[in-house]
């Protein structure tokens, strides 16, 4: 079965948490957003999306066809005759395809020959060259009514049709509503913690460990994603008490019943706490430093590269052989480059995740971790991937 991906604002992270979660036959990027893989089964797209936080719409490819007007529109009607309708049929199209097709042109026509065949429909169009996640959703294109998606370049075009979008609202309540949230201790997004968990190549019945959980976005999203054995462990006892008060929100809302195990404990100290090779993953967002005013870069690097290098000796420690530790770490944006901590990872191995025959580079730093932030940012997030 061959699917697309749209990918997030960081393509590379996303094509490595795809890896990470699917068994991929080939896979093709197409820059600068567009991920075409062949997987040996079938997907659950909705269910899929749920726990993706890298991919913001996804389908499947039902198609290759001439990159000409005629092929474009035949196709594309014969699809849309075919599909189930309820009274009126909403459609959109949207064209990652260079050169772009202009899905205006061939949306309207496709419109007045469903209507000539007394099929009542809608064509949803958008003031963005490509229909968001937000437009499919509000206009039912998924389910009840058809997107179709043109991809690819020169004489031959994939023809999709989109199959779920990215849980929006969900994410963004997530994020936003729940009840205990700090920016001095870190605010993950809810999206980053699902492709860092996914990237771990952690087991349902694994345990996981965030020795930094702050208020505890890598615990719940883990709780929703379906993981049994949860820990959370910080420094801080108001960063024990915000992930708790996080947890019961998260756990009425969804009607989950686990309760993770929650200690105090530095991170430096966690071989005292946790048995030795006893841990399955290990995901963490550090603290990131001082996010406003004047930074010292150097100073602040200098000891925050100290301290999470005294943790990763302990991180070795407690997790199990051939586990993985992805922790997000502070990168100091100066000229537009951003300065990452000095390393000292000892036994561990940097992974690779993203194939090399894949023409992506951008945000890949040297030793294979992710760079990930917005222009207006002081501080962005190094995602680092440690094999043990």
């Amino acid at each position: 079965m061959k699917y697309y991906f749209v990918l997030g604002n960081h393509p590379a992270l996303s094509i490595a948490e795809l890896y990470s979660r699917l068994t991929i036959i080939s896979g093709n990027y197409i820059k600068p957003d567009i991920f075409i893989a062949e997987v040996s089964d079938d997907i659950n797209c909705e269910e899929f999306l749920d726990t993706i936080g890298g991919t913001i719409k996804m389908g499947k490819i039902i198609t290759s066809i001439d990159n000409k007007p005629h092929s474009i529109f035949t196709t594309s009607l014969d699809f849309l005759r075919e599909a189930p309708k309820q009274g009126k049929f909403n459609f959109g199209l949207s064209s990652y395809a260079k050169p772009r097709i202009d899905t205006k042109k061939v949306g309207l026509a496709l419109k007045q020959a469903l209507k000539n065949e007394d099929i009542s429909c809608r064509f949803v169009v958008s003031k963005e060259k490509t229909l968001s996640s937000v437009v499919v959703e509000q206009n039912k294109l998924v389910g009840t009514g058809r997107e179709l998606v043109y991809i690819g370049s020169n004489n031959q075009i994939l023809c999709g049709v989109t199959l779920a979008v990215q849980p929006f609202k969900k994410l963004s309540e997530r994020d936003y509503g729940r009840p205990a949230r700090d920016d001095r201790s870190g605010m993950l997004p809810p999206k980053l913690a699902q492709i860092m968990i996914n990237i771990s190549g952690a087991k349902k019945d694994e345990s996981i460990l965030d020795p930094f959980c702050g208020s505890g976005t890598v615990i719940t999203e883990a709780i929703l994603m379906g993981f049994n054995t949860i820990i959370g462990s910080d420094i801080s006892a108001k960063a024990i008490e915000d992930t708790r008060t996080n947890i019961r929100w998260v756990k009425d809302i969804y009607r989950r019943q686990i309760n993770p195990e929650l200690k105090i404990v530095d991170a430096r100290q966690l071989s005292k706490y946790y048995k030795l090779d006893s841990v399955g993953a290990i995901i963490t967002e550090t603290y990131l430093g001082p996010q406003r005013g004047a930074i010292d870069i150097q100073k602040v690097s200098r000891e925050l590269g100290e301290l999470y290098n005294q943790a990763l000796k302990e991180i070795f420690l407690v997790l199990k052989k051939g586990g993985r530790a992805v922790i997000a770490l502070p990168a100091f944006m100066s000229n537009g480059r951003p300065i990452l901590l000095e390393l000292n990872i000892g036994k561990f191995k940097n992974e690779t995740i993203v194939p090399h025959n894949l023409d992506i580079h951008l945000g890949i730093t040297t030793r294979n971790s992710f760079v990930y932030g917005r222009d207006d940012q002081k501080v962005w997030r190094e995602i680092i991937i440690l094999g043990k």
